[in-house]
């Protein structure tokens, strides 16, 4: 079957036997129409299903009211609360949102960023791949457009920057386990040299200094994927130590989840022999048992202020790129991983 064609302002306007321009200022409810014309046009075009292109009317105006969203994984529990808040955001300021996925690929995340250039967007949100090394077609295409960068961003890309205290937050976790008494503690972090890991690790290493207490290269272990599984593996490794760690840090939930797990199978009591703090307060981290401690990341409120610092740039064009980065505030979730009632 023949797919019908989208109803077009030449076939409306043949039908109602008026201009082209005459039909699109009375859709567009110009007050040089009369408002009989108005219902004329409005009439049929629900009648025949009339749908305007955006994207189109955006090319003659230069404006589309639509924001491109690149993050790198659609599916990841985080990402989908900072989505929410840049979807209800956008809505309440009259903008629609096209939210595309790197899958991590560098490549792909450049695609993405020239596709939403042609499409006409107003302005980008963009959360980045996890081995970006390439920022030339970046920075041209900030040249072109607003952007704005949330949670994964690089200090090498001059725009506005939306992000968690991340470095504060994990001062403040490993502080925890300090003040449980806790000496040995370990952290499961990236190997890579990615921005969030980077910043979590600075905190680890501030809190244990500024306590005084010696840092241990052997707990310093890291991996390329800090999932649930490797979790559990550098945790094995923790385990096999002859002098192992009285706590672990994990820069993840997942990470985290997956060293209890190694301690379950090895019987150790958690948090009396090992305490264990993650960071991101996912779903799974009430799931687990023992309940786990972890930093809340509140998804809503970055996706929320980084459509609010994308849109003023597009609304109040600056001649002058400006860096500035904007830190949201996180809290610590104290559960049974690290502390008994």
């Amino acid at each position: 079957m023949r797919k019908k064609r989208n109803t077009t302002l030449k076939e409306l306007a043949q039908e109602l036997e008026l201009s082209i321009s005459t039909v699109s200022r009375a859709l567009n409810d110009h007050p040089d129409i009369s408002v009989a014309t108005k219902k004329r046009v409005q009439k049929l075009a629900k009648q025949m299903h009339y749908a305007p292109n955006l994207f189109a009317r955006g090319f003659r105006s230069q404006e589309t009211h639509i924001l491109g969203v690149i993050v790198p994984n659609i599916s990841h529990l985080f990402t989908s609360t900072i989505l929410k808040g840049i979807l209800e955001e956008a809505e309440l300021r009259g903008y629609r949102v096209i939210i595309s996925e790197s899958k991590n690929s560098e490549t792909k995340q450049i695609e993405m960023l020239t596709t939403m250039a042609q499409f006409g967007v107003d302005g980008i949100l963009m959360s980045l791949a996890r081995k970006t090394t390439i920022l030339d077609e970046i920075l041209q295409i900030l040249n072109r457009m607003p952007m704005v960068l949330f949670d994964k961003v690089s200090d090498k890309i001059p725009c506005t920057q939306v992000v968690i205290d991340e470095e504060e937050a994990a001062f403040h976790a490993v502080e925890h386990l300090i003040n449980l008494g806790k000496k040995r503690i370990a952290i499961l972090k990236e190997t890579e040299n990615s921005f969030n890991s980077e910043k979590r690790f600075a905190g680890y290493i501030r809190a244990l200094k500024e306590h005084e207490i010696t840092i241990d290269e052997k707990l310093i272990l890291s991996t390329e994927d800090i999932s649930l599984k490797n979790g559990r593996r550098l945790t094995n490794i923790l385990l096999s130590m002859k002098k192992r760690p009285d706590a672990i840090f994990a820069i993840t939930d997942n990470a985290a989840i997956g060293a209890i797990i190694a301690l379950h199978k090895y019987k150790v009591k958690i948090p009396e022999e090992i305490a264990v703090v993650g960071f991101s307060n996912s779903v799974n981290s009430t799931i687990i048992q023992p309940a786990l401690t972890t930093v809340d990341q509140p998804g809503d409120k970055i996706g929320r202020t980084a459509v609010m610092f994308l849109i003023e740039e597009i609304e109040n064009p600056k001649n002058d790129v400006i860096t500035k980065t904007v830190e949201i505030k996180t809290n610590l979730i104290v559960r049974d991983s690290s502390f008994k009632a």
